[in-house]
């Protein structure tokens, strides 16, 4: 059955790259912050558990509304690891760092994640896809909040 919701399939592929990518970063993310949550060790153990957990629940939640407005435009969404190492800029962690360095790397993640928002968003935008548009925005500012307070654990 073909799809017919104003936007045309080149336009509909075009915007499900950049969420594509969007989602191999929110998933990266995701899986760095659920590590970070396991492993982290220090004075801010408590604090930094705690948030882990609060940041690695909502980029999973995320990650979910990414892939299904990729599967709203009639594309099939990107669900392995070796997809999304192709596509994430986010770098993965080998090893078990200390705190403050969990915290600058989840810092970057975010702020890359928050690019990536900012260039699916103009994309969507250029194809008249409000809906992306709208959906990406929120991610951006979730994106930015969050760096925000992890970089103000670092001052």
């Amino acid at each position: 059955m073909a799809i017919d919701i104003g936007i045309a399939k080149k336009d509909r592929e075009a915007v499900a790259k950049h969420l594509s990518k969007l989602l191999a970063d929110t998933y990266s993310l995701y899986l760095k912050t659920h590590n970070f949550h396991w492993n982290v060790t220090g004075p801010q153990f408590n604090s930094l558990h705690a948030m882990f957990e609060v940041q690695y629940n909502a980029l999973w939640l995320a990650a979910d509304e990414v892939a299904e407005r990729i599967r709203i435009l009639d594309v099939f969404a990107p669900g392995s690891y070796s997809q999304f190492s192709k596509l994430t800029s986010i770098k993965e962690e080998a090893g078990v760092p200390e705190w403050k360095d969990m915290v600058a790397q989840l810092v970057d993640g975010h702020e890359i994640a928050a690019a990536t928002s900012r260039d699916t968003i103009k994309a969507a935008e250029a194809v008249g896809d409000e809906g992306t548009a709208d959906m990406v925005t929120g991610r951006l500012k979730d994106h930015e909040k969050t760096a925000w307070m992890l970089r103000s654990l670092l001052k």
